[in-house]
């Protein structure tokens, strides 16, 4: 999705993230959409300036594609060089800016490796609709040929990055005590009606939670939970605020939370889990810690690297089975035959 890099960029990326017809369907979107923007622009304005002043979120996925690509202009020669472009959804660099550099410079081979690690036609399936869109009409060149990485949330090296730092998280708690620690895997959720058409979404962050308890030998108790709910509709649960509120209830005081399916810092993660969640866990009583995001990470880097030098193409052929949206199959099929 990308994230504002200022304050003042705001606005636009809540107009762009609200008229986006794939993540949030909306009746008179083209109405709809500004009026919500506008309404939820103050908010949303505070909170960025709580964090620091923008979204570190393009600073930190710019350090892991540059030190993807220089592992991989190292480890693989024979394709070098190789050149990493960010194409937000929402916010600067948008597809669109990306796609005008791209063709400016002569770019004839393309990867879109979608930095979220578990797919869901909202989130990833946007955005390869909005390459598809913009690839058709020739915006990064005519003769460019495609292939896609459309999820990873299994990969070694992701499970193990995140599993090092929850390792980190829970060496602050008393050895004694540690292995009584909860870990609450915290994803951002999706409204049960997208869950309910087929959407890989939960399934997938399902396994790399199994994956990463695997990895942690199983040493702690944990569950999945859910952040990040907007809007009256139903969404998948329980949230992250009330699962706190539980463990409160039965007694629990030591919970990690994990951001599983972020892999860099942002609002998700700076306001909502460290300012909001963890402010509310500590009046419960319970002693609360994130485990850091990938960021900076070297085990992740190292991973990115690995996944696109070995990437498949997965699950990208299958539909949703209550799939609506006529762009996603056109899409598929396009990337499938190499954006051509």
């Amino acid at each position: 999705m990308g994230g504002p890099s200022t304050v003042e960029e705001t606005h636009d990326f809540l107009k762009n993230l609200f008229s986006d017809n794939d993540l949030i369907p909306l009746p008179f979107q083209s109405i709809l959409a500004p009026y919500i923007a506008r309404r939820r622009t103050p908010m949303i304005e505070k909170q960025y300036a709580d964090i620091g002043g923008g979204s570190p979120i393009l600073r930190y996925t710019q350090i892991q594609g540059e030190g993807m690509a220089k592992l991989l202009d190292e480890l693989h020669p024979d394709t070098a060089p190789h050149k990493p472009y960010v194409a937000f959804r929402y916010a600067r660099p948008l597809t669109e800016e990306t796609a005008r550099q791209m063709k400016a410079d002569g770019v004839t081979r393309a990867v879109a490796f979608t930095q979220y690690p578990q797919y869901s036609c909202s989130t990833t399936g946007s955005s390869l609709n909005e390459i598809y869109r913009r690839g058709k009409s020739g915006e990064f060149g005519q003769d460019i040929s495609w292939s896609v990485i459309d999820r990873w949330g299994t990969h070694p090296g992701f499970i193990e990055a995140v599993a090092q730092n929850i390792e980190a998280a829970l060496a602050k708690f008393p050895a004694s005590t540690r292995s009584e620690t909860v870990i609450l895997f915290s994803a951002h959720s999706l409204p049960l009606s997208v869950v309910n058409r087929g959407d890989p979404y939960i399934l997938e962050v399902s396994a790399s939670v199994s994956a990463v308890m695997e990895r942690l030998g199983q040493s702690n108790p944990y569950r999945l939970v859910w952040q990040s709910k907007v809007g009256p509709s139903k969404w998948m649960g329980p949230q992250t605020s009330d699962a706190l509120k539980g463990l409160a209830r039965l007694g629990k005081k030591q919970v990690i939370l994990v951001p599983i399916a972020f892999t860099s810092d942002h609002i998700e993660t700076l306001y909502e889990l460290d300012l909001e969640y963890v402010k509310e866990a500590r009046e419960l009583g319970i002693e609360t810690h994130r485990s850091e995001s990938l960021n900076e990470s070297p085990v992740f880097i190292r991973a990115l690297a690995d996944i696109a030098a070995e990437h498949l193409p997965y699950q990208m052929g299958l539909r949703c089975p209550g799939c609506v949206n006529a762009t996603c199959g056109q899409q598929k099929d396009w990337f499938s035959r190499g954006g051509r």
